[in-house]
């Protein structure tokens, strides 16, 4: 894809999760935007690789884990001397969340460590910075399901993009006349290595999902991106505490056609 925008130029942006599927599409488009990129990742040996191809930094972080979310930030803050965009967007779907029924609570503690305190820990650590400077873009990844239920549930990570979404609302209203900006970026299925992982465990249960998607696919990395950076960039000065759907027409629809 190429890319003409240079909307970012000048700006830090740290991108939890970077090192694969949205995450590292994102940080690939945000570079290529102009922006100083910092891949966070707990896989060292692809967040290095990613973070070399882009002339970024990379900072080996477990988003679960306090003092290390901080340290990111201010290692953004000492490399870049900004922490202009926060893409917090690790997350995991384990196969051992499913129906609440069968989801014991290690599984729904751990699913809610990684996609949900994690976006309170980074958001803490990032807005004061971008208090300092007056400005500064937060996008928060939640998902389709934060505004529907799911045809196959996985109950623990519904709740942790419901809290996510809801999350995000209250920050952008917050902190909007200091100049902060707080959106929840909503995807429908993506066609990352978590959903490859799906399809190769059960097909069947996968393939319900694309039955529900009116475009008829499952959108590209690329395509979250390019919303990514929108959010992320001037062309959205107005939008905080927004959910930003980009789902193929999943929640629009009531029955899709075939």
């Amino acid at each position: 894809m190429q890319i003409n925008a240079r909307r970012l130029v000048d700006r830090s942006a740290v991108i939890t999760g970077g090192a694969s599927g949205i995450g590292l599409a994102s940080a690939r488009r945000m570079a290529a935007e102009g922006a100083r990129v910092v891949i966070a990742d707990v896989d060292a040996v692809a967040g290095e690789q990613v973070a070399a191809e882009l002339g970024g930094l990379f900072v080996k972080v477990d988003v679960t884990d306090p003092e290390q979310v901080k340290d990111l930030y201010a290692q953004t803050q000492e490399a870049y001397g900004s922490v202009d965009i926060a893409f917090n967007n690790a997350g995991i779907a384990p196969p051992d969340d499913a129906s609440i029924l069968d989801t014991d609570i290690d599984a729904w503690r751990r699913v809610q460590d990684v996609n949900l305190t994690s976006v309170y820990l980074c958001c803490k650590h990032a807005i004061p910075y971008m208090q300092q400077q007056g400005k500064g873009s937060i996008i928060n990844t939640a998902s389709f399901v934060a505004v529907m239920g799911a045809a196959t549930s996985q109950i623990s990570y519904s709740a942790s993009k419901g809290g996510v979404l809801s999350m995000s609302r209250e920050l952008g209203v917050e902190f909007a006349r200091q100049g902060i900006r707080v959106n929840a970026l909503c995807p429908g299925p993506v066609n990352t290595p978590l959903l490859k992982e799906l399809f190769a465990k059960d097909l069947e249960k996968a393939a319900r999902r694309l039955v529900h998607v009116p475009l008829g696919r499952f959108a590209e990395p690329e395509e979250l991106a390019a919303a990514v950076a929108f959010l992320a960039s001037d062309d959205s000065s107005f939008m905080t505490a927004s959910t930003f759907l980009v789902d193929g027409g999943i929640s629009g629809a009531y029955v899709t056609p075939f």
